[in-house]
C-alpha cells in the first residue's frame, strides 16, 4: 500500500505523462526554404512517432508555429508549409501513451522569455517531473500541457527571464532535470542541440553545403540524408551545441559524462538505414542474426523475418545457419494500430490485416521466424497461428535479443513489468504460450559483442533491471498504474 503522499505523487504523475519515443529536428539554414526541409526531416523520422507533428519557424523575432494531430503527410501541405518562412526551424514527430494523446501536447512547446519566444522539441523522458513541476510551480510558472517537454521549456525560460543568455538559461535549467532527453531548441538568435550526461537518446548533426553555416540536427541520420545533408557527428552525452549565423559552437555542460544510448534504438526502434558507430543499423541487425545462429541453431527448411524489424536479423541468421532465407510473410503497410479497429472481432484477427502468409511458401515446411523482440506475447501467438493455419509443420521462433523484462522509463513505450510476459514467465512457459515448437532468445552477451563497442556504453535496463538513471520508488510504481489502450 503507498502512502497519502505517493499516491498524490502517483496521480502527479499521470497528469504530467512525460514524452514516449519520437523524432527531433533542427535546421539551420538562411535562404532556404527551412520549413519545407524541416517537413521532409520529420518525414523520415516518421517511424518514431505517429501520433501527431509540429514545426516552429523563426523569422527573426517572428515566431511561426503549427502543430496538430497526426502523420507528418496529414499535417501539413504546400500552403501551410509556406506560413512558416524563416532563416532556421525545429520540429517534432510525437508518440505518447494513453492519458496525454491531445493536440494541447504536441510539439514544438513555445513559450515566452525576455529574449523573445523560444520553441522546443524533446525526445525522452524526465524521471524526476514531479519534483521539477512542484519546483516551477512555487516560482509562480504555470502550464498548458500535460508533458515534461513543457517543464524543460519553462524551466529555461525561468533562466533566460532571470539575467541570463541562451546558453547559460539553458544550461541552469538543465541541471534541474533527471533522466533521458535529446534536444532541438529555437531561438530568435538561433538553435540549440543538447544531450543528457548519459546520452541516453540519439541525437546527430549534419551540414548543408560544405564549409557553409547550414546545419542540421535530426535523431537520425535518415533525416539528414532526406534533404541530402553530410553527417558530420552525433551530439555528444552532456554536450550543448550552439548554431547561428557565426557557425557552430560546442560546450560540454556535464563533465562526468557517461555514455549509455539505449540499445533497444540498435536493436528495433532506429531505421534500419540510419548510422550508429560508423555502421548501419541493418548491419548490426544482421549480425545479431548471425551470432543468433551460432547460439541457437535447429534444423529446418526456411528462415523468414517478421516484416519489417525481424528481417536483418533473419539474413543474418540464414546467412549463418545456411538454410534458406524467404518471405513467408507480407506486410500492410497502410493498416494503423490494431487498438483501433472498430470491433472485437476486428482487433483479435488484426494480426491478419496486419500480416498475410504466403500458403505456397510455407506449405509443408519447417519454419524459423526471426522477430527482434516478444514483449506481450500476444502479436507473436497470431503470427505463430497463422504460420500453421498456412501449412508450416514446424515453427520455431528465434528473438534477436534477451527477453524484455523491465519497463523503459527513458523514452520508449514498453508496458508496466506485470505486462511484460519474460518477467513473469519462463522461456518454456513462454514457448508454450505462444505455440511454437522451440523458442530462444538471444544472450546479453552476444547482443552487446555485436555491438563492437565497450558494453558499458549502451543502456540495457529493458533487459536487466539496471537503471544507469536512478527512477523514483514513485515513478515505478506509477508505470503499474497507468492506464494502456
Amino acid at each position: 500500500m503507498t502512502h497519502p503522499r505517493e499516491d498524490q505523487q502517483i496521480e502527479q504523475y499521470r497528469a504530467d505523462k512525460p514524452e514516449e519515443a519520437c523524432g527531433v529536428f533542427g535546421l539551420y539554414a538562411p535562404e532556404t526554404e527551412v520549413s519545407k526541409l524541416t517537413y521532409f526531416g520529420l518525414y523520415a523520422l516518421q517511424h518514431r512517432g505517429q501520433e501527431s507533428a509540429g514545426i516552429a519557424s523563426f523569422d527573426g523575432d517572428v515566431v511561426h508555429c503549427y502543430k496538430e494531430m497526426g502523420l507528418v503527410s496529414q499535417v501539413f501541405n504546400e500552403t501551410l508549409l509556406k506560413t512558416l518562412p524563416g532563416t532556421h526551424a525545429v520540429g517534432h514527430t510525437r508518440y505518447s501513451t494513453t492519458g496525454s494523446s491531445r493536440r494541447a501536447n504536441a510539439q514544438p512547446a513555445v513559450v515566452d522569455t525576455r529574449l523573445g519566444k523560444l520553441a522546443l522539441a524533446h525526445n525522452g523522458n524526465l524521471v524526476n517531473t514531479i519534483d521539477l513541476r512542484k519546483l516551477l510551480e512555487d516560482r509562480g510558472c504555470d502550464f498548458v500541457t500535460t508533458t515534461d517537454s513543457e517543464m524543460i521549456a519553462v524551466a529555461i525560460a525561468q533562466e533566460v527571464n532571470s539575467g541570463k543568455d541562451w546558453l547559460q538559461g539553458s544550461i541552469d535549467a538543465f541541471a534541474h532535470c533527471t533522466g533521458a532527453y535529446s534536444l532541438v531548441i529555437g531561438t530568435p538568435s538561433g538553435i540549440i542541440g543538447a544531450r543528457d550526461p548519459n546520452g541516453v537518446r540519439p541525437l546527430v548533426i549534419g551540414t548543408i553545403d560544405e564549409g557553409t553555416t547550414r546545419y542540421v540536427l535530426a535523431s537520425e541520420t535518415c533525416g539528414l540524408d532526406i534533404i541530402g545533408a553530410e553527417y558530420l557527428r552525433d551530439v555528444e552525452p552532456g554536450e550543448l551545441v550552439w548554431i547561428t549565423e557565426e557557425g557552430m559552437s560546442s560546450l560540454h555542460w556535464a563533465p562526468k559524462s557517461e555514455r549509455k544510448l539505449c540499445v533497444f534504438e540498435m536493436i528495433y526502434f532506429a531505421r534500419p538505414d540510419s548510422i550508429v558507430h560508423e555502421e548501419s543499423l541493418y548491419t548490426y541487425r544482421t549480425r545479431l542474426g548471425e551470432r543468433l545462429a551460432v547460439e541457437s541453431i535447429v534444423d529446418a527448411d526456411l528462415v523468414m523475418g517478421v516484416p519489417d524489424s525481424g528481417i536483418p536479423a533473419a539474413i543474418g541468421f540464414s546467412r549463418v545457419s545456411g538454410i534458406p532465407y524467404a518471405e513467408g510473410l507480407i506486410k500492410n503497410r497502410y493498416v494503423g494500430r490494431t487498438f483501433i479497429q472498430p470491433t472485437q472481432h476486428m482487433r483479435e484477427s488484426g494480426i491478419k490485416m496486419k500480416l498475410n502468409p504466403l500458403k505456397d511458401v510455407l506449405q509443408g515446411k519447417r519454419i524459423v521466424i526471426v522477430d527482434d523482440s516478444i514483449v506481450r506475447g500476444t502479436t507473436s501467438r497470431k503470427i505463430v497461428k497463422a504460420l500453421r493455419d498456412a501449412g508450416a509443420t514446424e515453427v520455431h521462433m528465434r528473438i534477436s535479443s534477451p527477453p524484455v523484462t523491465h519497463p523503459c522509463f527513458y523514452g520508449i513505450d514498453t508496458d508496466s513489468q506485470d505486462q511484460l510476459i519474460a518477467s513473469t514467465k519462463s522461456v518454456q512457459e513462454i514457448q508454450d504460450l505462444i505455440g511454437v515448437d522451440t523458442l530462444a532468445y538471444l544472450s546479453p552477451e552476444g547482443m552487446l559483442k555485436a555491438t563492437g563497442e565497450d558494453p558499458k556504453n549502451f543502456c540495457t535496463a529493458c533487459f536487466n533491471g539496471d537503471y544507469p538513471i536512478a527512477i523514483p520508488d514513485a515513478i515505478k510504481r506509477s508505470k503499474l498504474m497507468l492506464e494502456k489502450v
